[in-house]
């Protein structure tokens, strides 16, 4: 899972292809729980999914402008639109198959 910046993830939104935000805050631990699971998951689908991190810590105006509640999360997004939102991120099988709607 690549390492996002703001600017970066402006770009990706303009490709206008789906991909997957992971969103989160480095001493928190559910959030790392949530990162190894959503690695999991990602390797059983066995292809190279869009997916990305992002700390909010370094995006106070994005976590605005997303009105994120909580971390950890995770955002689908479609160009600039989100099309998914997850804050209980329950379980491998559950981001499995929050992921394979990417694919």
């Amino acid at each position: 899972m690549q390492e996002i910046d703001t600017a970066t993830l402006h770009r990706l939104c303009q490709q206008n292809r789906p991909f997957a935000l992971f969103i989160y805050t480095p001493m928190c631990g559910t959030c790392k729980l949530a990162e190894r699971m959503l690695f999991v998951a990602r390797e059983a689908l066995s292809r190279q999914l869009p997916l990305y991190r992002l700390n909010i810590n370094t995006a106070p105006a994005l976590a605005e402008r997303l009105q994120i509640t909580s971390v950890p999360a995770l955002f689908l997004f479609c160009g600039e639109q989100v099309t998914g939102r997850h804050y209980a991120l329950h379980s491998v099988g559950f981001l499995y198959d929050v992921l394979k709607t990417l694919a």
